[in-house]
This record gives C-alpha cells, sequence and structure tokens, in this order.
C-alpha cells in the first residue's frame, strides 16, 4: 500500500488517481489539450492498480477514487498518522508540518520502507530562504529509509491565482513579466511521483529536479490563458513592493522574499529546463499552454 500525503492538492489528487488507475505513463495529456482516448492508455490490469491510503486535513470518501482509503489527518501532528501509515510499504511526503523526523519516525513504526519527498528546487539554489524544505531533505536522506527527493520548480498551477482576477475582469497582475522559468505541470510531477514509487529500485537515493519544457513569461502565460479562453486577457505588472505586500499574507516572510529573487533574478540553474521529467517518465514535460487548455475553466 502507498500512502499519498496532501491527496486533495494539485500533485496530490493526480498522484492518487494515477496509481488507482494503473498506467502512469498513459496519464499523459497531448498538445491538443485533452486527455488521451481510453484506447491510448497504457492497458490496466489487476497488477498495475496500486492499493492508496489518501491524507489531507480535510478529506473524505467523496474526494477519492472508488476503492481509496480516505484519511484525515495532519502532518503536524505527526502522533495522529499512526492509523493513516499502518500496513503501507511506500510514503509519498509533502513539506508540511514542522517535524519531519517525527513523521517519518511514525512511518518507520507502522512498516513503511521508503519515501518519496516532494521538496522544492529552492532548497538547492536558495538554501537561506527555503529552510523547510531542507530540514525535510535531511531528515529523509537520514531516516534510514530508502528514499527519492522531488524538487519540483515553480507549479503551472500557481497560475490558478490568477482565476478570480481573470473570470471577474479578464486582468492578471504579476511581478517581472519578462522574467522567463520553465513552469512544471502538476500532471508531471505526479506522473514522476507515481513512477518513482512503482519502480523504487530504479530511483533510490536519486534527487530530481522537475522543470517545463521551456521558460515562459508571467506576460507570456497570460496570453496562453487568453488563447484558452478565445479572448484577450489584460496583463498587468505589479511592483516588487506590491508583490511582497500580497505574498505576505498568506506566505513566510523568508519564503517570500526567496520567491521573489527567483521570480526576480533567478539563477542559470532556475532558468535551466532540466531533463529529469523525460529521463523518468520517456517523454518531454507538458507546455504551460497545454495546462492552460486543460484548466480553462477555472478562468470561464
Amino acid at each position: 500500500m502507498i500512502v499519498v500525503t496532501g491527496a486533495t492538492g494539485n500533485v496530490g489528487r493526480a498522484l492518487v488517481r494515477m496509481l488507482t488507475e494503473g498506467g502512469h505513463a498513459g496519464a499523459r495529456l497531448t498538445e491538443a489539450r485533452v486527455p488521451v482516448t481510453a484506447e491510448a492508455r497504457v492497458p490496466v490490469t489487476a497488477e498495475a492498480r496500486v492499493p492508496v491510503t489518501a491524507v489531507a486535513r480535510h478529506i473524505t470518501d467523496a474526494d477519492v477514487p472508488p476503492g481509496v482509503r480516505a484519511v484525515a489527518a495532519d502532518l503536524a501532528e505527526p502522533a495522529g498518522l499512526r492509523d493513516a501509515f499502518d500496513g503501507a510499504e511506500a510514503l509519498f511526503l509533502l513539506v508540511a508540518g514542522e517535524d519531519p523526523r517525527g513523521i517519518l519516525e511514525v512511518a518507520k513504526t507502522a512498516g513503511i520502507r521508503r519515501v518519496v519527498l516532494l521538496s522544492s528546487q529552492g532548497a538547492a539554489t536558495r538554501p537561506e530562504a527555503y529552510g523547510h524544505p531542507r530540514l525535510f531533505e535531511a531528515a529523509v536522506r537520514e531516516s534510514g529509509l530508502d528514499w527519492t527527493v522531488l524538487r519540483s520548480g515553480g507549479m503551472a498551477g500557481n497560475a490558478l491565482a490568477w482565476a478570480e482576477s481573470i473570470r471577474t475582469r479578464r486582468e492578471a497582475a504579476a511581478p517581472f513579466g519578462d522574467v522567463g522559468l520553465p513552469f512544471v505541470d502538476p500532471e508531471d510531477v505526479a506522473a514522476v511521483a507515481a513512477a518513482v514509487l512503482r519502480d523504487p529500485d530504479a530511483h533510490r537515493g536519486a534527487t530530481y529536479t522537475l522543470t517545463g519544457p521551456a521558460p515562459t513569461t508571467p506576460r507570456e502565460r497570460a496570453a496562453a490563458i487568453a488563447a484558452a479562453l478565445g479572448e484577450p486577457v489584460r496583463f498587468t505588472e505589479q511592483t516588487p513592493e506590491e508583490a511582497h505586500a500580497l505574498m505576505a499574507r498568506f506566505m513566510p516572510l523568508p519564503v517570500v522574499e526567496g520567491t521573489l529573487a527567483i521570480l526576480g533574478a533567478p539563477t542559470d540553474d532556475e532558468r535551466r529546463v532540466s531533463p529529469d521529467v523525460a529521463r523518468v517518465l520517456g517523454r518531454a514535460p507538458g507546455t504551460f499552454a497545454a495546462w492552460a487548455g486543460r484548466n480553462v475553466a477555472a478562468f470561464r
């Protein structure tokens, strides 16, 4: 059995679906912005399906596919994870809560033997600002469990922060409108996690950096959403100060400052397209335009 934490989020929800459908490689979405046909998917066999426990702070059976066990639990309270972890052999872990070693001790006691951690590229490129992911990475590596670390770059799903402003007034605002970064599709992050969980021997002790296929700027991402809508979307460039004030409402200040540094003055490593999605999945990562097409209903 595999435990998926953050199972109601963009990555976790997709991962649960891929593991229960089987054939994670067949979950690729085409550039035509629609799912591949059922006939084109990897055949699903009883052996391909994996028993899954889906964990989130607020989750019910209605949030998961049939046959998936839903458990409401909080990574901030490791003792409360025992029931969710019991009988599992693998764990997909988010960076959440303040006690990664406590979480991993509960996992080991429950019989979990391997962990896949979803971390951040910033743990490598901005260690002073991304101490929380670094703490989780160190705990995983020192846990005695088999491990794989996935360092995600910025995610395409971050554009959902524009959903209300695009729906109501066809406007998207962001700082550093012409600075490009290779944002990754959350579906690709989930697909890599599924591949690693299904073939742990091939990925034991690996650290993968996950990006999209090419850098895109905020202005270009707004234009891609406009193209998916078939209507114009006005892009407004925020000042760094305006963006800082908005982000500080829901993010710790070191993370706000680190994020703005990445968005405004990315390093060469942060601009670089990583080969790791293609290396693991055997195909190129999806484009932002494809993500926008699949998620266009959020902006209508």
